[in-house]
């Protein structure tokens, strides 16, 4: 979860129109102190540099890397609370549907968040942020696997 937690107020049960404005303040707010699109832009683009020469991941992307890395960092601005542009494009994110057709084993994951991890490493992110995008990723990772079995 994004490290600036949801607080509602309810008025009779219903949510407020403030609490939306408010949430969407605050939402901005997260995605500006992560970096912005700048950061991200910075992030997926490393990650692809070390997927781009992974032999588990890289034909998992059939040579559309630069898609990967643009629906990548699409989805990570909105869920940290950038432009909703992943879902204007794409619809619900759906990961694990979207995933399906992918072998994702436990070295997959591990290949991923390997790469990942130097991206993060070097975005430069105050420690309490990079801690909290790290949890996400690793959650997020850990709920793509879909087989224990190693590739034929």
């Amino acid at each position: 979860m994004p490290f600036f937690r949801k607080r509602r107020t309810r008025d009779n049960g219903r949510v407020t129109a403030n609490d939306d404005t408010d949430l969407a303040a605050r939402r901005a707010a997260q995605f500006e102190a992560m970096g912005g699109h700048e950061m991200f832009d910075r992030l997926t683009h490393r990650f692809y540099q070390g997927v781009r020469e992974d032999e588990v991941l890289a034909p998992m992307y059939e040579d559309d890397f630069a898609g990967g890395e643009d629906r990548l960092r699409m989805f990570l601005e909105q869920y940290w609370g950038g432009p909703f542009t992943y879902s204007e494009l794409r619809g619900h994110p759906r990961l694990r549907m979207r995933h399906a057709k992918f072998r994702i084993t436990p070295d997959a994951r591990d290949r991923w968040l390997q790469h990942m991890r130097v991206a993060v490493d070097e975005a430069g992110l105050a420690p309490e942020i990079e801690q909290a995008l790290w949890d996400y990723l690793v959650r997020a990772a850990d709920a793509m696997i879909n087989t224990l079995e190693p590739r034929p």
